[in-house]
């Protein structure tokens, strides 16, 4: 795994379990910015191959400007409710101590909030492990609520996804679907335009992690390219945060017939590319 200017602020401690982020003297000056340090603690922490850590966060000196705070709040919570066993925070400046205070009573989360390191450290000693007993959530959903929500248009060639009103509520909801699909396209053997249909979709934080995941690799693997259309508010807010700090084009419509438009431009460059 490269490294980038992150990795020398995220550490793992094995042996206590924790995986520690400084944001000692790091100002969060755009959402660009939040998106792209939280990208790194992700593929840190999956690189672990252990899904549950504690987390112990330095704000020593740490400012994040108006801009960056939906990002940074919308981030942090996808990560704590995918990842975290417990998170402790230290040495927050006042006006980040002010910010964290009024996340945590609309959210209503306890901020976990200590004046130095050693005090952060003995909070996350109190706090028990889940490890051992992994977290393994009950399936939503059946392979008959996917089989509907897959189709092939071979004339495309486009893939058509529909999520409209679904709801990813956790990871296993993202692989169950995902893994579907990714079996009808090894069964096709061949890439597709992926048309996705996101009216009413809701992506809830403790599946966004493994969503942006899933979706990422098979984009990479499959994907002649993608247009999303009709998202809500929310859902696309989310997916304009991260194509900010990985390089992809969102791609986002109001209405199936723009999203088909843009894929026939899409469809025309790679033509023209191939010659």
């Amino acid at each position: 795994m490269p490294n980038t200017p992150f990795d020398t602020r995220i550490t793992f401690h094995d042996d206590l379990q924790i995986m520690e982020a400084d944001f000692s003297g790091f100002t969060f000056d755009s959402s660009q910015t939040v998106n792209a340090f939280y990208d790194r603690i992700e593929e840190r922490i999956a690189a672990t191959g252990e899904t549950q850590w504690f987390f112990l966060v330095n704000y020593s000196g740490c400012v994040i400007d108006s801009s960056a705070w939906v990002a940074f709040s919308r981030r942090g919570k996808a990560l704590n409710l995918a990842h975290s066993m417990g998170s402790v925070r230290f040495d927050a400046s006042e006006a980040t101590r002010a910010q964290i205070q009024r996340d945590a009573n609309t959210e209503r989360f306890d901020p976990n909030l200590f004046a130095d390191r050693d005090a952060a450290l003995a909070r996350l000693a109190e706090l028990p492990s889940s490890r051992r007993a992994r977290i393994v959530h009950d399936p939503n959903y059946t392979l008959a609520d996917f089989v509907r929500r897959i189709s092939f248009d071979p004339d495309g060639p486009i893939m058509h996804v529909d999520f409209s009103h679904f709801t990813f509520h956790h990871a296993r909801d993202v692989d169950d679907f995902y893994d579907y699909i990714e079996e009808r396209i090894i069964e096709s053997d061949r890439k597709w335009f992926f048309l996705v249909d996101l009216e009413g979709c809701q992506i809830l934080p403790g599946a966004w992690v493994r969503y942006a995941y899933r979706g990422k690799r098979l984009n990479k693997a499959a994907s002649l390219g993608t247009v999303r259309f009709a998202p809500g508010s929310e859902t696309e807010e989310d997916i304009r945060l991260r194509a900010q700090s990985q390089g992809f084009e969102p791609n986002i419509r109001n209405t199936r017939d723009e999203a088909l438009a843009r894929i026939a431009e899409m469809k025309a460059a790679l033509l023209t590319e191939m010659g």
